[in-house]
């Protein structure tokens, strides 16, 4: 069976789609027959991948209760319940040393990385339960399983978010729903930009890193797999 055959009559959401990962996972899966809905809090940006592959827009920031919990039970009442799949995908990222690293900056890395990923799944899983089936795709980091110096607030959210994928794969386990954590090695998105890693020694340089395509392929492989194989974790690195 082909991947387009899979992927046809899913509905999938993937969240920080007007960029990155997101956005190449949202093309991605859009590509090979998904119904995708993509949420990001860039109208802008949610037109113009709209108009790249047919996803349908959902304004909303992950930062925003309200907002969020409005725009999904908006999408789960216009097409018929929970999505087949969730892909959390947005992220924020900087480095700085724990001796300077900012409360604010901290508290955001927790509340996109990690308080994200929660409330989105917190929305959809219940009744995925519900139905029986259902995949929730956690976009982590290499950084959620090493430490890395600089990364006191971007390790502290994705080792957190590490753990509570763990938690979600016992309370899921025999239900039909099941949870993937990918954690990709250092990708090259717009993240990078203000940081200049190519003029720093101490960071990766941008050539040696994956791209978001090679990331979507990843999360299109854990997609793609059969009803009842679960891949609960998949470390993607170059080379």
């Amino acid at each position: 069976m082909s991947e387009s055959t899979r992927l046809s009559g899913l509905t999938c959401l993937v969240t920080g789609a007007s960029r990155g990962i997101g956005r190449a996972t949202a093309v991605a899966l859009a590509e090979r027959g998904a119904r995708v809905l993509a949420m990001a809090r860039s109208v802008d940006a949610l037109q113009s991948l709209e108009r790249d592959c047919g996803a349908i827009a959902v304004v909303a920031d992950l930062a925003d209760d309200t907002a969020v919990w409005t725009a999904l039970d908006e999408a789960s009442e216009e097409f018929g319940g929970a999505p087949d799949v969730v892909v959390n995908a947005a992220g924020v990222f900087g480095v700085e040393a724990c001796a300077s690293e900012s409360v604010r900056s901290f508290d955001e890395h927790l509340a996109i990385n990690l308080r994200g990923p929660f409330l989105v799944t917190r929305s959809v899983l219940p009744a995925m339960l519900e139905r029986g089936s259902g995949l929730i795709v956690n976009i982590g980091s290499v950084a959620g399983r090493k430490a890395f110096p600089g990364n006191a607030a971007y390790s502290a959210s994705k080792f957190g978010l590490r753990g509570f994928h763990e938690v979600l794969l016992e309370e899921i386990r025999g239900t039909g729903v099941r949870a993937s954590l990918i954690e990709p090695a250092a990708t090259d998105t717009t993240l990078w930009d203000e940081l200049d890693p190519d003029a720093n020694p101490n960071l990766p340089n941008r050539a040696e890193m994956l791209t978001p395509e090679q990331v979507a392929a990843a999360v299109v492989f854990v997609v793609t797999r059969p009803d009842g194989v679960t891949v609960p974790h998949f470390a993607v690195e170059r080379g």
